[in-house]
């Protein structure tokens, strides 16, 4: 255990972490399955000691999320709106995706901002808001709020895990990790029972 600590410990402290930080959550914009957070909230526990720089963290972290929620905006504009733009007037797709627009259009900003914290709910919602051509520049500002606060929660989710168990860094790493997947765990289950509810309601009518 010891030695695998100092391997993840000199592969945080060098400075080319920055660049596996902003090439990790720009890919986990676009395939979920790229741990975004772990490597962010991994980067902010070993923050306490110095090396990697908290902001440093933050900043590259957000920039990361943001070029790749522009990536996966810029697929639905491209391939998504084409395809909806084909869609028979009288379709339930078609229907679908004009519900879809007129949500976004009321609510874009706080359904791209809470989806930045649920898993596979950030490119959902960035490629719809691409497909069915959410503009560009409510789009960059909203999800620069997002990116933003998600960059400040993930580091110092770690940063503060970090510090409680300064003298057991690996602690500190497990206590982090195991808040985010709390939360994330929170809203997933939120979502579900809200989906749950919806269904329930129009099978009544």
């Amino acid at each position: 255990m010891a030695s695998l600590l100092d391997l993840l410990h000199q592969t945080v402290t060098s400075p080319w972490v920055y660049l596996v930080i902003f090439a990790v959550t720009a890919v986990d914009a676009i395939f979920p399955a790229v741990p975004g957070e772990t490597v962010v909230i991994t980067a902010g526990a070993f923050a306490v000691g110095g090396e990697p720089d908290l902001v440093a963290v933050i900043a590259v972290a957000a920039l990361g999320a943001l070029a790749g929620d522009h990536v996966s905006y810029g697929i639905g504009r491209g391939g998504g709106a084409n395809r909806l733009a084909r869609l028979p007037v009288e379709s339930r797709r078609r229907s679908s995706s004009e519900w879809a627009r007129r949500a976004l259009d009321r609510r874009g900003g706080l359904i791209l901002t809470t989806a930045r914290y649920v898993p596979g709910g950030r490119t959902a919602v960035t490629l719809t808001m691409g497909a069915v051509r959410y503009p560009a520049r409510c789009f960059l500002l909203y999800d620069a709020l997002a990116c933003g606060s998600w960059g400040i929660y993930c580091g110092l989710l770690g940063y503060f895990g970090g510090l409680a168990f300064e003298r057991d860094p690996v602690k500190g790493l497990l206590v982090g990790l195991g808040l985010s997947i709390a939360i994330t765990g929170t809203l997933e289950v939120a979502r579900w029972l809200r989906r749950r509810a919806r269904a329930r309601a129009v099978a009544r009518r």
